[in-house]
C-alpha cells in the first residue's frame, strides 16, 4: 500500500513559510485566551464555581481530546492518500473559529452549554493541528526542521501575546468603571475577538501555501475510508521498522500529559492559590508566552545542534524543577517567576516534539504519522486533565472533611493535583532515555 507521492520538494519560499507561521500566530490566540487566561478560569470560577468547576473543566478537555484521538489517525491517512491536508485544515479551522465565537453565549450557570461549545471548539482546534503539523515536511528539509518549527512556535507565541494585549485593556477598563457593561459581557466578548483574530491570521495559509502532496486515484471498489484503514493496517504491520518512533510516542504520551495539565489548569491554579483576578491571569499568561518565544528559538537551535532527544530531556528536567517550585511556592511573585521557567521549558517540549515526528516519518506519510502523534498527544490529554480534575476535587473534599474551610481545602486540593503533573514528567523522562534518535532517522530514510 502506498500513500500520496510528493512532487520534487524544493525549499519553500519565504512567503510560504510566513503563511505557515501566521497560522500558528492565529491559533495561539485560542490557546492564550480560551485555554489559558480567560475562559478556563471563567468556566471554573464563574460558570460553575469551586472544586466542581475544576472537575468539569478536566472532563470537558478530556472528552474533546478523546474524540480527536479516535479520529486523527484515520483522517490523517485519508489526507495523505488524497493530498487533502489543507481541506481538512480548513474544515477544522472553521469549526474552531465558529464555536469559539459562540462561547459568548455562555453565561454564569449555563454549565452544559459552556461544556458543549468548548468541547466542539477544542475538537476543531486540536484536530486542525494534525494537518497543520503535517505540512511541516513540505516546507522544511530535515536539517532545518528544528529551526522552522521553533520559528513557528515563537511567532505563534507573539500572536498569543498580541491577542492578550488586545483584550487586557477591555477588562481593565471595565474593572475601573470606564466601560459600563454589566456582568460578564466584556469577558465573554474577548472570546469573539479571539475567534476573529484566529480567522484573519489563518487566511494566508490557504492562499499562499500550496499543498505539494498529490492525491492518488481510488482503486476500484474502494473508498477513502477503506483505503485509510488498509494503510493504517499496513503501517501497524510494518511497525517493527519504526520501533524508535513508537518508543518516542510512548514517552511523548506520558510527558505530554504534564504539558497539557499545566497549560489547561494554569489559570485555575493562579486564581485558586494566589487569588489572581482576570487582569492578573492575563499578565501571567503574557509572561509565559514571552518566555515561550525565547524558549522556542533556543530549543530550535539546540535541536539542530545537539539533536531532539537531548533537547527534550533538558526541557523535561526544567519542567520538573518548575513543578517542585510551584508545589512549594507561597507567593504571587514566585508564581510569575515559575511562569518564566515553565514557558521556556514548554516551548522546547512542544516545538521539538513536533519536529521529531517530521524527521522520524517516512516520505509521503507525514499526515498519517502526525495522526499517530495526535493519538498519543490527545490520549494523554484525555487522561491527564481528567486525573488532575479528579485529584483536585477529591483532595479538596477530603480536606473539608478534616475540618478545613472550603477555600483552604480547595487550595490544598490544587497542590495535591500539582504533584500528579510531576509524576508524568518523571515517567516520560525515563521512557525517553530509551529512544535511539540516530536509529529512528535511519529507519525513516530507508522506508520508501
Amino acid at each position: 500500500m502506498t500513500t500520496a507521492t510528493l512532487k520534487s520538494k524544493p525549499l519553500s519560499t519565504r512567503k510560504e513559510r510566513i503563511a505557515w507561521y501566521l497560522y500558528d500566530f492565529g491559533n495561539s490566540a485560542y490557546a492564550a485566551i480560551v485555554l489559558l487566561a480567560v475562559y478556563s478560569a471563567y468556566f471554573q470560577g464563574t460558570v460553575v464555581g469551586g472544586a466542581e468547576g475544576s472537575r468539569l473543566w478536566g472532563m470537558a478537555v478530556g472528552i474533546a481530546m478523546l474524540v480527536v484521538a479516535v479520529t486523527s489517525p484515520v483522517l490523517g491517512a485519508i489526507a495523505d492518500y488524497s493530498g487533502a491536508k489543507k481541506k481538512f485544515l480548513l474544515f477544522y479551522t472553521i469549526m474552531s473559529v465558529v464555536f469559539t465565537a459562540a462561547l459568548f453565549f455562555v453565561e454564569p450557570g449555563r454549565v452544559a452549554l459552556g461544556m458543549g461549545l468548548f468541547i466542539l471548539a477544542e475538537i476543531g482546534y486540536r484536530s486542525s493541528q494534525v494537518f497543520y503539523n503535517g505540512l511541516l515536511p513540505e516546507i522544511a528539509n530535515s536539517d532545518e526542521m528544528g529551526r522552522i518549527s521553533g520559528n513557528g512556535w515563537a511567532i505563534g507565541n507573539v500572536g498569543g501575546v498580541i491577542s492578550l494585549l488586545v483584550v487586557l485593556p477591555l477588562i481593565v477598563l471595565q474593572q475601573r468603571g470606564v466601560i459600563h457593561l454589566e456582568g460578564t459581557v466584556v469577558v465573554r466578548s474577548t472570546l469573539v475577538i479571539t475567534a476573529v483574530f484566529f480567522a484573519i491570521a489563518a487566511i494566508p495559509i490557504f492562499i499562499w501555501l500550496p499543498e505539494r502532496a498529490q492525491g492518488k486515484p481510488l482503486p476500484a471498489g474502494e473508498n477513502y475510508f477503506s483505503v485509510a484503514f488498509k494503510q493504517l493496517g499496513h503501517t501497524v504491520r510494518t511497525a517493527r521498522r519504526y520501533k524508535e518512533f513508537l518508543k518516542f510516542m510512548l514517552a511523548f504520551l506520558i510527558y505530554n500529559d504534564g504539558v497539557i495539565m499545566a497549560l489547561d489548569f494554569a489559570a485555575i491554579i493562579g486564581a485558586v492559590l494566589y487569588g489572581l483576578d482576570q487582569q492578573g491571569l492575563i499578565i501571567f499568561i503574557m509572561i509565559v508566552h514571552v518566555a515561550n518565544i525565547f524558549g522556542a528559538y533556543i530549543f530550535g537551535v539546540w535541536m539542530d545542534q545537539m539533536g531532539g532527544k537531548r533537547s527534550l530531556m533538558i526541557s523535561i528536567l526544567m519542567m520538573i524543577a518548575a513543578i517542585v517550585w510551584l508545589y512549594l511556592n507561597q507567593t504571587e511573585n514566585g508564581f510569575f517567576m515559575i511562569g518564566v521557567l515553565a514557558g521556556v521549558a514548554m516551548a522546547g517540549l512542544q516545538s521539538v516534539s513536533r519536529s521529531m515526528v517530521a524527521v522520524f516519518c517516512p516520505p509521503g506519510q507525514s499526515a498519517e504519522f502526525y495522526g499517530f502523534f495526535a493519538v498519543a498527544g490527545r490520549t494523554s490529554s484525555f487522561i491527564g486533565p481528567t486525573i488532575y480534575g479528579i485529584v483536585a476535587y477529591r483532595a479538596a473534599l477530603w480536606y473539608q472533611n478534616q475540618g478545613q474551610a472550603v477555600a483552604l481545602a480547595e487550595q490544598a486540593g490544587q497542590r495535591a493535583a500539582i504533584l500528579s503533573i510531576g509524576i508524568f514528567f518523571i515517567v516520560g523522562l525515563i521512557l525517553l532515555s530509551f529512544v535511539n534518535e540516530k536509529r529512528a532517522r535511519e529507519a525513516a530514510k530507508m522506508t520508501s
